[in-house]
């Protein structure tokens, strides 16, 4: 299989009351880093349970450690911080909301690990495939294009530092026993609407050349990762309270994304006309998979059985059935607050991705 399950999900999971509690006390001063900590186990045995109870074959701890999902990797990689984004959410009623993003501000380097110790609690608590999520490398660059600081004068050699920072990163997961490790990549996915492409180039970029940027330093992220690691490379168009970015299909990145990208399979968004259709997977090479995003993660309406499977038999004309499999098209809670679902829709989502699985599959 060049997919690891039929049923998967892209990672970040609704923080529960509790700990959204905790994290709010423990910014303001008003708890201490234990009582984070003890927090954040508690909610993740909880929600490492429902993704049993949904049938689920691979686990995350929800993004549970994180305010964001790129928050920790910023946090505690040198050279990194945070600035106001040159882009802004919205939704299909047009309204539109700021946010901010990670800034350059110094030579980059690995301060310590990120992810090894969310690793290491996920597999105390299952016996399912863990995956750790990871902030692609465009993110570090991309939303502050125009002004990313003073540090590197030249982009390439920016994501060359990165790229040891993420091959680091992926060892101490490969060495504590980690089988499966995505990256979130959002930038591509935003470089295919004309709307996007036409303020890349407002401010003197190229957008065709920030694509191959973004493909090489994903190849430079996962170089020497050990042949046992699966890399899956998640692309979405933005996630924040059910908002998104951009918009437009695959067509004018597919052939140089699918074939150029160093992952085993692509988590790719397809739950609304705004992704447009499936023709683009025709390049997806032979030896690589596709999870089909087509639960939506950001409206409470359930899918229904029928369309997915519809929808499923729609995509294999472009890439084989046995390379395919289905998922959420992004996390239910990319940040704190979340998307405007309930935790009853969240698990009514995961259940449904596994139903279809096994209706679609065996």
């Amino acid at each position: 299989m060049t997919v690891l399950c039929r049923a998967d999900h892209i990672g970040s999971l609704l923080r529960p009351k509790k700990l959204r509690e905790a994290f709010r006390r423990h910014a303001a001063g008003e708890a201490r880093d234990d009582e984070l900590r003890a927090a954040q186990d508690e909610a993740i045995r909880d929600v490492v349970k429902l993704q049993q109870d949904c049938g689920l074959k691979v686990a995350t701890d929800g993004e549970f450690r994180r305010t964001s999902y790129w928050e920790k990797f910023v946090r505690l990689t040198q050279g990194l911080a945070v600035k106001d984004a040159v882009f802004t959410f919205h939704d299909s009623a047009g309204h539109e909301s700021q946010f901010t993003a990670p800034y350059v501000s110094g030579k980059v380097s690995r301060r310590e690990p990120i992810t090894l110790d969310e690793f290491q609690f996920l597999r105390k608590c299952t016996s399912a495939t863990g995956k750790i999520t990871l902030p692609a490398p465009s993110t570090m660059h991309f939303y502050r294009f125009t002004d990313w600081g003073s540090a590197y004068s030249d982009a390439r050699a920016f994501f060359e530092d990165l790229g040891r920072v993420y091959q680091a990163e992926i060892a101490d997961l490969a060495q504590a026993g980690c089988r499966y490790v995505q990256l979130d990549e959002v930038a591509v996915a935003i470089l295919c609407d004309p709307a996007a492409r036409e303020k890349v180039k407002a401010h003197g970029e190229d957008p065709d050349r920030l694509v191959d940027l973004y493909i090489d330093a994903i190849n430079a992220a996962v170089k020497n990762a050990p042949p046992q690691v699966t890399i899956g490379v998640h692309v979405c168009r933005g996630n924040y309270k059910g908002m998104y970015l951009s918009e437009g299909g695959y067509d004018s990145v597919a052939e140089r994304f699918f074939a150029r990208t160093n992952a085993s399979h692509f988590l790719l968004e397809f739950d609304t006309p705004r992704a447009g259709g499936f023709a683009p997977l025709r390049f997806v090479p032979k030896e690589k998979g596709v999870v089909l995003g087509l639960v939506s993660s950001k409206t409470p309406q359930l899918e229904s059985l029928d369309l997915l499977k519809r929808r499923v038999e729609e995509a294999a004309r472009f890439v084989a059935s046995e390379r395919l499999a289905i998922s959420p098209q992004c996390g239910f809670a990319s940040t704190m607050g979340g998307n405007p679902v309930t935790e009853a829709d969240e698990r009514a989502k995961l259940k449904l991705c596994v139903d279809a699985a096994r209706e679609i599959w065996g």
